[in-house]
């Protein structure tokens, strides 16, 4: 979770590779909101999607998730291993640990229950925010945008 204590609270599904996902979470940071990010990888469409959120939850697991989530949507054209090893590096993380983190049946799980959270949820697409129990799929409007900021 990020973002202030009284603000309003969105919990969003996304996916790492999905190009409205990285929209959104443009658009998120710019307006007053407490934010929880569920995995939800469409790997039909982005094979990388659950590689990506194993490789953010490991990052989690040294106190990193939030930078390395950032930096998966700043540079969605470089996700492949080199790359993510090179975004462990610079946060200074253990690529080592990283690596074992990334693979281990307990990262899975947790990626996999977001998933099926969503698919509960009705989530069919990413991202899908709710606010207020209301789901809201796509790219947020410029009026829910707003409504942030009352």
């Amino acid at each position: 979770m990020r973002g202030d204590r009284d603000a309003p609270l969105v919990v969003e599904y996304g996916d790492y590779e999905c190009p409205y996902c990285a929209k959104t979470d443009g658009l998120l940071a710019g307006v007053r909101v407490r934010r929880v990010f569920r995995h939800f990888p469409v790997v039909s469409k982005h094979p990388r999607a659950r590689v990506l959120a194993c490789a953010a939850e490991a990052a989690g697991l040294q106190g990193s998730y939030w930078e390395f989530h950032d930096s998966l949507y700043a540079d969605q054209g470089r996700i492949d291993d080199p790359h993510l090893w090179e975004r462990v590096r610079e946060l200074g993380l253990d690529l080592d640990r990283f690596e074992a983190d990334r693979r281990s049946e307990a990262v899975a799980e947790r990626v996999e229950r977001d998933f099926r959270s969503g698919l509960r949820a009705g989530v069919v697409t990413t991202p899908t925010l709710f606010v207020d129990g209301q789901a809201h799929a796509g790219v947020p409007s410029e009026e829910l945008l707003q409504s942030f900021l009352r």
